[in-house]
């Protein structure tokens, strides 16, 4: 079946739809923390501009996003505190966490006290770190290959409950949804940890008459126990 030939590593994430949050407080100085999953740069970019928007008083909004299995883009902006004392440290939070895919936007309310290049790059970095704190929950994002499997709709039902059923033995072969046809189609995803799996789970539902037709790739999340 050729499963699964130059997939790129999973990574860690948050779960779909995840917002983090969490408040600090440094010398009077408020610091307002949000880390959130995002899928590429305009979303990251939107967060931080939904951030200004929703707190337009506040005098700095700093950011830092990390996106993609390699990471292909890391980005980080001080938003007018001195270079390198927000967005790079928020930012190695996130690398410290292991964590793709997510922008983390910490926004400051001055309390009228000076903190120091030192004090700020702490501050900042520890907004984000209890935002992270706040909830534990990660995700593991998968690569997975694509598959679609042909059965008559008289074995439609039969062929799908076992597939459902297998993915409790293989939690990285899943069922993604049926489509009518001639036949109907089952579309089918299958990572790493399942990929010799599939052959002979089709050929044990199917008596060895079907086989799954390669598709494509993609990603799925796994839960991380």
């Amino acid at each position: 079946m050729g499963i699964l030939t130059g997939l790129m590593a999973s990574y860690l994430t948050l779960p779909a739809g995840c917002e983090l949050a969490a408040e600090t407080e440094v010398r009077r100085s408020r610091f307002l923390a949000v880390v959130t999953r995002v899928g590429d740069e305009p979303a990251a970019r939107a967060v931080i501009a939904g951030r200004r928007s929703t707190y337009p008083d506040a005098r700095h909004h700093c950011s830092a996003f990390v996106l993609g299995p390699d990471p292909r883009t890391e980005r980080s902006n001080d938003d007018g505190e001195p270079s390198g004392t927000a967005g790079a440290p928020m930012l190695q939070v996130l690398r410290s966490a292991g964590l793709s895919d997510v922008v983390a936007v910490v926004t400051r309310y001055f309390g009228g006290t000076l903190l120091g290049t030192g004090g700020l790059a702490r501050a900042y970095a520890d907004a984000v770190q209890a935002a992270l704190d706040s909830d534990t929950r990660r995700v593991r994002r998968e690569p997975v290959e694509l598959f679609d499997l042909a059965v008559p709709h008289s074995d439609a039902g039969r062929v799908e409950a076992g597939l459902r059923t297998a993915t409790l033995d293989h939690a990285d072969l899943q069922v993604l949804g049926t489509s009518y046809q001639d036949e109907a189609i089952l579309h089918l995803a299958v990572g790493p940890a399942s990929a010799e799996h599939l052959p002979q789970v089709v050929a044990g539902l199917t008596a060895g008459a079907l086989t799954a037709t390669p598709t494509g790739q993609n990603w799925i999340d796994l839960p991380v126990s």
